[in-house]
């Protein structure tokens, strides 16, 4: 094991740059995301149409694309992280929640209604100026 970590040092730094690069951007995007999310966007049975949703199919089809791949990307850098230095958890999180699934709206007003999870974003969201997420269906 030792030797194949000798032998692919560039690697090694290569992925412990990208851990790093992920971890830092994960500290300044998540704030920006979450004071961006309409009041409202937990408060639907079904998911609200997204900001794409009026754009011409191809434009349309090409965002949804790119983004389940970047989701893609992120799920895969996250198991890999998981053996690796990084924020493996966080990064398959990340990348779960980037990636279009059936169910996965559920999943997420379940997770955010944990109180452990609508606090700090309320608290989050408040010192921005916003206001906290409306839950109730």
């Amino acid at each position: 094991m030792l030797e194949w970590l000798e032998d692919n040092e560039a690697l090694m730094w290569s992925l412990g740059a990208a851990s790093v690069f992920i971890f830092l951007a994960g500290l300044l995007l998540v704030p920006i995301l979450i004071v961006r999310v309409p009041t409202d966007y937990f408060a639907h049975a079904k998911r609200p149409a997204g900001r794409w949703a009026r754009h011409h199919p191809v434009v349309r089809v090409t965002m949804l694309v790119a983004k389940n791949l970047a989701g893609a990307v992120l799920m895969l850098a996250g198991l890999a992280m998981l053996a690796l230095p990084g924020q493996g958890l966080l990064t398959l999180l990340l990348g779960f929640l980037m990636i279009d699934l059936p169910g996965k709206y559920r999943f997420e007003k379940w997770l955010v209604r944990r109180r452990w999870v609508h606090r700090p974003i309320n608290w989050m969201r408040r010192s921005r100026g916003r206001e906290a997420l409306n839950l109730s269906t």
